[in-house]
């Protein structure tokens, strides 16, 4: 038996509210209709994304102050320039400033949980 690839992904966090309306607010997400308990699903695609509260055994705030360390996340965006504007307007930190890439233009912030998101437009 074989896996066929990624079918959801959500962040652990500490203040799942805070969180959701970031994504909402900053980046425009939208909540899906139903979610467990717990959490917040956002209605994306190809792949639902969430924020949820930890696990049992979780302890984020040990992984401060950047949980995910190794895990690279992206989120794909109609104008990575316009959103990255947006968002040092707003005070979020920029930790790798707007390039061009072979995935389009790209930027990496971080969200107020301490997570690195990396934003890309297609090019």
């Amino acid at each position: 038996m074989t896996v066929t690839g990624p079918d959801f992904i959500a962040l652990q966090v500490q203040d799942v509210e805070a969180a959701a309306r970031f994504y909402e607010e900053r980046l425009g997400l939208r909540r899906a209709p139903t979610a467990p308990p717990g959490a917040v699903v956002f209605a994306t695609e190809p792949i639902p994304f969430a924020v949820r509260s930890p696990l049992p055994g979780t302890d984020l705030a040990a992984a401060q102050p950047r949980p995910g360390v190794g895990v690279a996340l992206w989120f794909a965006a109609g104008d990575a320039q316009v959103l990255h504007d947006e968002l040092v307007v707003a005070g979020v930190t920029v930790l790798a400033p707007p390039a061009d890439s072979p995935f389009g233009r790209t930027f990496t912030f971080v969200d107020p949980e301490g997570y690195a998101i990396t934003v890309h437009d297609r090019g």
